[in-house]
């Protein structure tokens, strides 16, 4: 009888181990993927989406156009693992066994963990993304605030992209000289990655962006329109966009699988967690202190898989481990960009900003959906 691996998460983790382990598994597992939505969304657009360069629709497809014909899709919500029964009991009341279990949750936004925040504006959720370009429609000159609500988050050079667009965007409507534009960063430069800080910094000066250090967000006062930070710092605002704390999914927390912050413990190159037998994690889930960005899960999606196919054939586990690598682009705005490289081993490197790296993003979001999901890996 066929092993049953079961995968909570439809995203790019979880698509790919989904087709990676039917292929290479040769019959020995059935694999299923628990998807609350049952479709897929390319979450790098929202920036895009924000600034009103892409279409909301133009970043979803159905979950079951991107798996293999032999992998089932369930379209529910998993509410607890039992890891003792080895079965993820569905919030319809379904239960589901498993042999092999793989967590591709990702990570939940909690804006409402910043008192005063509930309208502060962000561009980490589809809806978000929408009702910020609605806002930034509407606006007319003043002063946007970006700032930080709290470490981990989603795409670490995401915030510094967003200024440049924005730069990008206020000047093509011409009103860009009658509005400010403010990044707060809650470390002592622009991100966390300090060589691409380094690089970004002056051409942040040179757009007229004003870049404040140690300022971790802390409350937002929407009546007076100012947002603080935990050093003691005020800031006014005419249109506020955050960062919001992210944490990791609710069924992790209720399941006991996580940290304090849902952060599911794995080891950093097998990710196997370090508690329980037969679970593992990718992407935005695990608590490895390296980026929670698409192109991690992308590279993590291989390993795990690998990992999960020896497990069901009875085989000695893969020398094939997670080796830290991650890489990304980073949007410098005016049709240019930058990447992002590094892994375990060798420290970020960042190449001088130029059009044919802008270009390189553009074509890997447009052929995304032909590659990565089915586990074409470069």
């Amino acid at each position: 009888m066929a092993a049953e691996v079961l995968i909570l998460g439809g995203g790019v983790g979880g698509t790919i181990v989904a087709n990676l382990v039917a292929k290479k598994s040769s019959g020995w597992a059935h694999v299923t993927v628990v998807d609350a939505t049952g479709i897929h969304v390319y979450q790098p657009g929202f920036l895009y989406v924000a600034v009103g360069k892409e279409q909301p629709s133009a970043l979803q497809r159905p979950e079951t156009s991107l798996l293999r014909d032999d992998v089932s899709l369930v379209v529910d919500r998993a509410a607890r693992v039992d890891t003792v029964a080895r079965t993820v009991q569905l919030e319809s009341g379904r239960t589901l066994p498993y042999d092999q279990l793989l967590l591709a949750t990702g990570s939940r936004t909690v804006m409402d963990e910043v008192p005063g925040a509930k309208d502060a504006h962000d561009f980490y959720t589809m809806d978000g993304a929408v009702r910020l370009f609605e806002a930034l429609k509407g606006f007319q000159g003043g002063t946007i605030v970006i700032g930080v609500a709290g470490i981990p988050y989603k795409c670490p050079p995401a915030p510094v992209e967003f200024v440049f667009l924005l730069d990008d965007y206020l000047r093509a409507r011409g009103i860009r000289e009658k509005s400010q534009i403010k990044l707060l960063s809650p470390l002592n430069r622009a991100f966390t990655i300090e060589a691409t800080s380094k690089l970004v910094q002056p051409i942040l000066a040179e757009r007229g962006i004003e870049l404040t250090g140690f300022f971790n967000v802390e409350t937002v006062d929407s009546v007076a329109k100012t947002v603080s930070s935990l050093e003691g710092e005020t800031m006014d605002y005419d249109l506020l966009v955050l960062v919001p704390p992210h944490r990791g999914q609710k069924v992790i927390e209720d399941s006991g699988l996580g940290d304090e912050r849902g952060w599911v413990p794995v080891d950093k190159n097998t990710l196997k967690h370090t508690k329980f037998e037969h679970i593992w994690a990718v992407g935005d889930t695990t608590n490895i202190p390296i980026s929670k960005s698409g192109s991690v899960a992308h590279y993590e999606a291989s390993v795990a898989a690998d990992a999960i196919t020896a497990e069901v054939k009875g085989e000695a586990p893969p020398k094939h481990t997670y080796d830290g690598k991650v890489m990304c682009f980073l949007e410098t705005g005016q049709g240019q960009a930058t990447t992002i490289q590094f892994d375990y081993d060798h420290p970020p490197v960042s190449p001088t900003p130029a059009r044919r790296w802008h270009w390189a993003k553009a074509l890997f979001n447009k052929t995304y959906w032909h590659t990565v999901p089915q586990g074409r890996l470069p």
